[in-house]
């Protein structure tokens, strides 16, 4: 305010001042210096522009804001700064691009040489991708569904340590772990035919080997009926999954555990071992009994021999087995000879002595004894 002179002796009149601004009346609107308070810092310095200068871009951008922040229609923000781009455009930009890399990610499909693309358009089959760089409509329209047709999968019956108890034909209980191999064979059948095509094997297996264990016996299934178990329950499995047309192959069953119940396990093993050596004893009774026949049939194939000799030469035959006979029989036992009445003999039967054996002869202290001979009598 400023304070005018009074009239008369009266007090001075205030007279009203023009408002000042925020930084008090330091400078007018063009810059120049007021009659103090702080200077105004978007003002021009005192004494103005130096001639030449170009104005600065902190000057622009106060100039654009001024004419603004007026109620005028001009556009705020960094719109209008020279060179900056539009807030539409740089979203029209941004969607450009998202949508280049969705087209190209959803457009091109590398295929493993173990893979196969299952192609669909809309939901509905077109065809399978072989191994390789292959192209389609971007998603949604298209889609493809790598299998790896290669991979073999296996499951493990029971998939924890725990039992699996079977019933046998002969109401027996056995424990059963298995294994079961397979791999996709038609990867279209594989992805639209079932939901769920790991819990369809495991179900399809655990049905098969319960119906083909209830059609043996204990004792088949614990030794000799193994191969054969395995063999059935692939048969069964393959021809309940082509009915499905699963598009899956069974490769192989393998029985890993094939045991009593833990609780009569060892009983079991005693029968086992019991079995076992009965087995062991009836082999060997066998086997002298074909040795018992083989040496009977050999001997009554020389009989035959002989009889056709004989019946050829019956009278020769005779006598010579005659010979051979008298031969086997005193082979090892004392002679003696004996002369019948009126036959002078050859050599003086008076000091006929015996004649020891081959054996008892190259043994010492022994002796020779002589043959008494008297007459045709003895």
């Amino acid at each position: 305010m400023t304070i005018l002179p009074g009239c008369n002796g009266r007090p001075p009149i205030l007279a009203a001042e023009t408002p000042k601004g925020p930084w008090g009346q330091g400078d007018d609107a063009n810059g120049s210096p007021g009659s103090g308070g702080p200077r105004n810092p978007w003002s021009l310095p005192p004494g103005g522009r130096k001639p030449g200068a170009k104005p600065t871009a902190l000057d622009d951008f106060l100039k654009k804001a001024r004419n603004a922040g007026g109620g005028g229609g001009g556009g705020g923000g960094f719109n209008g700064l020279p060179g900056a781009p539009n807030a539409r455009a740089l979203w029209l930009i941004g969607a450009g691009i998202i949508l280049l890399v969705w087209v190209l990610y959803t457009s091109i499909h590398p295929i493993a040489p173990q893979e196969r693309g299952v192609v669909t358009y809309l939901g509905r089959y077109s065809g399978t991708l072989d191994p390789g760089i292959a192209m389609t409509l971007p998603a949604p329209i298209a889609r493809v569904v790598k299998v790896d047709v290669q991979n073999i999968r296996i499951e493990n019956f029971p998939e924890t340590g725990s039992e699996n108890l079977m019933l046998t034909r002969d109401q027996n209980i056995i424990d059963l772990a298995y294994a079961v191999r397979w791999k996709i064979s038609s990867p279209q059948n594989y992805v639209f035919q079932i939901d769920k095509p790991r819990e369809t094997v495991r179900a399809t297996a655990e049905s098969a080997m319960r119906e083909v264990v209830a059609n043996v016996t204990l004792d088949s299934a614990l030794g000799p009926g193994r191969a054969m178990i395995e063999n059935q329950v692939q048969e069964r499995m393959q021809k309940v999954l082509d009915d499905y047309k699963s598009g899956i192959v069974v490769v192989g069953v393998g029985i890993k555990q094939a045991d009593p119940p833990a609780r009569v396990n060892d009983a079991f093993k005693d029968v086992t071992a019991a079995q076992q050596d009965a087995q062991g004893v009836r082999n060997q009774a066998q086997s002298y009994a074909k040795q018992v026949v083989a040496r009977a049939e050999g001997e009554a194939s020389q009989f035959d021999k002989v009889y056709e000799q004989y019946k050829l030469a019956p009278e020769v035959t005779r006598r010579r087995m005659y010979y051979e006979t008298m031969e086997a029989v005193l082979a090892k036992s004392d002679k003696t000879i004996v002369e019948p009445s009126g036959v002078v003999p050859y050599l003086p039967m008076g000091n006929a002595r015996r004649i020891p054996d081959a054996a008892a002869a190259g043994q010492p202290g022994q002796s020779v004894q002589p043959a008494v001979t008297s007459g045709a009598g003895q």
